[in-house]
């Protein structure tokens, strides 16, 4: 209940010290106490029972010291300042859980059926496999299916990660989720809604957002020392002395000010830097935690190269024109939802490209189709068996054959380059911050896995992965030690999730934003580097501010203890220390000299 009411509460305990010192009255204190305080204090009342002993405990227990000395004022500073820090970082952290909510919003309720040449209106849950749907312009597929008619363009880019529009013809394959172009679709419906692949990666986000690791925050692990510390030395004071005052006036000195301020002011800092840096904190606790993460797991496409594969090279069979082929596989590519068709195409911008027919696209098999009435199959060499001796040696990179009438043709190499900052970023990991472990997991062919991990220097590869497989890398590297994982597009969602902390890429995806702690807007791994040094200069700076705070506190309270301070006394000198330790924490807000060591 507590915990839901901050932001009121700082309000109302704001307005009651401002009307207090309009007005000279005690009354709007007393107000503030009760609404404020009394509920702090049954909270404390359940911590005690639970055995949580946290730095709001202490602030508890100096508002019931404050009322005890008739020092309302004070107490109601306390309200205000506990009350006020943790209102800042819910505000921060208010939207963490809309990942589903983003997921789901993006599906329609209802389809459009096609029956007897009319078109109704049914819910997801009357569709049936083998139903004719028709998909309205720029509308949303609500299922997986396959393309009857109507020719256009869809958007796939929340599933494959791939900034790519994919055009449709009868015979090619939609995904539910896809968003429809200017034209309308007719597909037959492949699989239930409840069985589509959008609807697997629900279940996973789900399930992942259920087993997220849950962080200790920093200002409770330090208070869960210096509560007890505190307690402990009043009651000593107490019992000595035989002097209840002393007992109040080590606790007036102790309120943990450092912990409730001083730690939000330094995460709000660094929250601030980072946006004008281009990266975006969703979740404060990001900030607080990567700088003890001990594995690094990165996606590759868009990740650690640029999302954006060339055709660098057609090798063809004798006596075969290159250029005639890419004619035929360019005219076939503008079908395909593989990320390597875009490449080929634009690789044939200059070409004049003819009409294809008899489109299929099986997974596993490659791309088939009719141009110019030659049969064209764009495929792997793994599908050709050993009867092909014309094929080139196999290097580093993306490949497809190509068969025309089912006699090879040629081969086309691509390349995704590796970012150009890639290397020294990944060489500088383990030595600069301290990650153990670092990982490339992917869900493209393991021989493009391989070549990119071997130019950029990782030797930990999983390839071909699954988002559900990715999703339980990360959960069995999450168990063994923290972990960041860094990705982009719908597909990784999951991991992001799951991982200790997840760091998108771009903000191509509304969901992927919305999975991750931090958003790198500008997609460079520069930012991500700049990212790991704010978390970790927050962290330095909140634990100057906090525990040198509270190691000065220590110094007032022994003071408090031996009579030297009275509780009036001991609230001004604690004052002071507040404002060292929030002027210090304004640190963090301050760009330094440099951000990056890559």
């Amino acid at each position: 209940m507590w915990a839901r009411k901050q932001l009121p509460i700082a309000g109302l305990a704001l307005l009651a010290i401002a009307l207090h010192l309009i007005l000279g009255s005690r009354v709007p204190l007393y107000v503030a106490l009760i609404l404020g305080g009394l509920p702090l204090v049954i909270d404390l009342t359940l911590k005690l029972v639970r055995r949580e002993f946290g730095s709001d405990l202490l602030a508890g227990i100096s508002i019931v010291t404050a009322i005890l000395l008739d020092e309302y004022l004070a107490g109601t500073l306390v309200v205000l300042m506990l009350s006020g820090g943790e209102a800042i970082e819910q505000l921060a952290v208010r939207r963490a859980s809309s990942v589903l909510k983003a997921l789901a919003n993006r599906m329609p309720s209802t389809a459009h059926r096609q029956r007897d040449g009319e078109l109704e209106e049914i819910t997801l849950d009357d569709v049936r496999v083998g139903d004719t749907l028709v998909v309205l312009p720029h509308g949303v597929a609500p299922v997986d299916g396959t393309v009857v008619g109507g020719h256009g363009v869809m958007d796939e880019a929340f599933l494959t990660g791939e900034p790519y529009v994919v055009s449709k013809t009868p015979g090619s394959q939609i995904i539910s989720g896809a968003i429809n172009g200017e034209h309308a679709l007719t597909l037959q419906v492949d699989r239930l809604p409840v069985d589509s692949r959008y609807a697997a990666i629900m279940r996973v986000m789900r399930q992942s957002e259920q087993q997220r690791p849950r962080i200790r925050r920093l200002g409770d692990r330090l208070g869960a020392f210096y509560t007890p510390l505190a307690v402990t030395l009043a009651l000593i004071a107490w019992a000595i002395s035989g002097e209840a005052v002393r007992f109040l006036a080590v606790l007036v000195v102790a309120t943990p000010c450092p912990l409730l301020i001083a730690i939000p002011v330094s995460i709000i800092g660094s929250i601030s830097l980072a946006a004008r840096r281009g990266i975006i904190v969703r979740d404060p606790a990001a900030l607080e935690t990567v700088d003890r993460c001990r594995t690094v797991i990165f996606d590759k496409t868009g990740t650690l190269t640029y999302g954006r594969p060339e055709l660098t090279e057609i090798v063809s069979a004798d006596g075969v024109d290159s250029r005639e082929v890419l004619g035929f596989v360019a005219s076939l590519e503008r079908y395909s939802k593989h990320p390597l068709a875009g490449a080929v195409v634009h690789a044939a911008k200059e070409l004049k490209l003819a009409d294809a027919e008899r489109i299929r696209e099986v997974p596993g098999e490659g791309l088939l189709g009719i141009v110019r009435g030659r049969r064209v199959h764009v495929t792997g060499r793994d599908r050709l068996g050993d009867d092909v001796t014309q094929l080139p040696e196999i290097v580093g990179g993306l490949e497809c054959v190509v068969l025309l009438d089912g006699v090879y043709a040629a081969t086309l190499r691509f390349r995704d380059e590796p970012r150009s900052e890639g290397v020294d970023f990944i060489r500088h990991l383990t030595r600069r911050h301290h990650f153990e472990r670092v990982l490339l997991v992917s869900g493209d062919r393991e021989s493009e896995v391989r070549y990119l991990a071997d130019r950029v220097g990782i030797t930990e590869v999983y390839a071909e992965q699954s988002p559900e497989q990715k999703l339980a890398i990360v959960q069995a590297e999450t168990a063994r030690a923290p972990t960041v994982f860094v990705g982009d597009g719908i597909n990784d969602a999951p991991a992001l999730v799951a991982a200790t902390v997840g760091i998108a890429l771009g903000q191509h995806h509304e969901v992927t934003s919305e999975a991750a702690g931090a958003v790198v807007m500008d997609s460079t791994l520069t930012r991500v580097d700049e990212f790991f040094h704010i978390g970790s200069r927050m962290r330095s700076i909140a634990m100057q501010s906090a525990v040198g705070g509270m190691a000065l506190s220590v110094v007032g309270m022994g003071f408090a203890a031996v009579g030297l301070l009275t509780p009036v006394l001991g609230a001004l000198v604690q004052e002071v220390i507040d404002v060292i330790a929030v002027l210090n924490s304004t640190r963090a807000a301050l760009k330094p000299r440099s951000l990056s060591d890559i």
